[in-house]
């Protein structure tokens, strides 16, 4: 695989988790949680190449792909990932709640998702 089929595989599992959170099925937002976790460390193994192909999300039409991108670039592209968690935060439900903790632990130094 490559580093774009790596980020499809990143966005497509976490709009499936999201989706069958919404469903109500755990069981399989579980197995997509291991995928995009998956995805996202094979990004992180290639380094700052890996990292950049996974800007690309920041911008993905889905509120739920944006946020979790952001939250795993937040020490890689900090400004670019806050302002996407900042805007998500300022709606309501689910993903804006996400986007709120992740912006907190930030801020407290608890946030710690790009670290093995």
């Amino acid at each position: 695989m490559n580093l774009k089929q790596f980020v499809e595989e990143f966005a497509a599992n976490v709009a499936g988790q999201t989706d069958a959170i919404w469903r109500g099925d755990s069981k399989t937002g579980n197995r997509h949680a291991k995928k995009y976790l998956a995805a996202f460390d094979k990004l992180r193994a290639h380094g700052d190449a890996g990292r950049t192909a996974l800007v690309s999300l920041l911008a993905h039409p889905r509120m739920d792909v944006r946020v979790k991108a952001a939250a795993y670039l937040l020490r890689y592209r900090t400004a670019e990932a806050k302002g996407v968690l900042e805007e998500a935060a300022k709606s309501e439900g689910m993903i804006p709640f996400i986007a709120a903790q992740v912006l907190k632990n930030w801020e407290e130094g608890t946030w710690n998702l790009d670290l093995e």
